[in-house]
């Protein structure tokens, strides 16, 4: 039922109301926000793939290093102590042979087998001079087929003897350089860390880890993992904004103009496989022109870092209906440019034609 303005002459309080200002207030606000919302959907998005990781070293020969035992015995004594900084050839610890008289009872076998590879060496000199007097025999008919042959086989007897002796002497030669290695120093300078103490007096085998040692001096890179869907997205050269463990950061991730506290770098490489948890990792190096990264006193190797790699403007409308849907970051761009292409092609031929 509608109230006409006649209806209203006879009713003059009912025509004399008006909507609370509440009422209008809240009616106003709405429709600003309505209309904000619309128009945000238009507003520019940076597309970014967010992955999580940790610094390294981009040189492999400068990331830590184990150091092991070469030999099995008994550790008897450490010449270093945890997080002291060592050069490369600086002894670590000294491993002895369970058996203290081993390195003597090595030198006897060494000498017992020198012995007798001088006597089949003579003996073998001493054949080959029979061969030689019986084979002229045996060529002016004074003597036998057979004795020529029996001094042949004494020689060849005397060979595999002399073969057999110097692999037993190389046998021995290689246990005693294994135990001269019972001093094992440093493979490269750097910091003594995770110090094996628990291996101190104790019985240990060969590859024993002992100490890891970490380089002081490294070129530093970031290793991202990120998820497959976002991989289209990230190719070499693609910058990325990175928020270093311990460094106040504030990160708008689709506005990267107001991120305080972010330094930059660029995608390195990609991995073609992911890791069984189906991440992929990314290398991030420094970008070139940009402010350097924090000193490497307060940014160490193994130290947290978030990472958002840049990708293509949208708008925040289409970035909110992929997100929606699922899509990855890239979606339909590239047939969009695709067809483009083409379209382009056909027009330069139809004009050629």
């Amino acid at each position: 039922m509608t109230i006409s303005a006649s209806h209203l002459t006879h009713f003059r309080s009912l025509a004399s109301l008006n909507p609370p200002r509440l009422v209008i207030v809240v009616a106003w606000l709405i429709f600003v926000g309505l209309c904000l919302a619309i128009a945000i959907l238009f507003v520019p998005w940076r597309q970014t793939a967010q992955g999580g990781g940790q610094v390294i070293s981009l040189d492999p020969d400068d990331r830590p290093q184990q150091v092991s035992s070469l030999v099995e015995g008994r550790v008897d004594r450490f010449f270093v102590q945890d997080g002291q900084l060592v050069k490369a050839g600086d002894p670590i610890v000294k491993v002895v042979d369970l058996d203290p008289n081993f390195l003597e009872r090595l030198a006897a076998e060494k000498a017992e087998v020198q012995a007798q590879i001088a006597a089949v060496e003579q003996a073998r000199a001493v054949a080959s001079i029979d061969v030689g007097r019986t084979g002229q025999l045996f060529s002016e008919g004074l003597a036998a087929r057979r004795d020529y042959e029996q001094t042949q086989i004494k020689v060849a007897d005397a060979n595999a003897k002399l073969a057999e002796a110097r692999a037993k002497l190389k046998q021995i030669e290689v246990r005693q350089m294994r135990q001269s290695a019972q001093i094992v120093t440093a493979p490269r300078g750097g910091r003594i860390q995770n110090l094996n103490a628990q291996a101190g007096g104790a019985l240990i085998s060969a590859g024993t880890v002992l100490a890891t040692i970490a380089p002081e001096q490294i070129e530093r890179a970031v290793e991202l993992f990120v998820d497959g869907r976002d991989i289209p997205l990230v190719d070499r050269g693609r910058p990325v904004r990175l928020e270093f463990e311990g460094f106040p950061a504030f990160q708008f991730s689709g506005w990267p103009a107001f991120a305080v506290g972010i330094y930059d770098g660029q995608v390195r490489s990609v991995d073609p496989t992911p890791r069984t948890d189906g991440l992929y990792r990314v290398l991030v190096e420094p970008r070139p022109g940009k402010p350097a990264w924090p000193d490497r006193r307060f940014v160490r190797q193994g130290g947290k870092v978030l990472g958002w790699i840049q990708g293509d403007n949208v708008t925040v409308g289409y970035e909110l209906w992929r997100q929606l849907n699922d899509f990855p970051l890239n979606f339909g761009q590239d047939q969009v440019a695709q067809k483009a292409q083409e379209t382009s092609g056909k027009s330069s031929i139809e004009k050629k034609k």
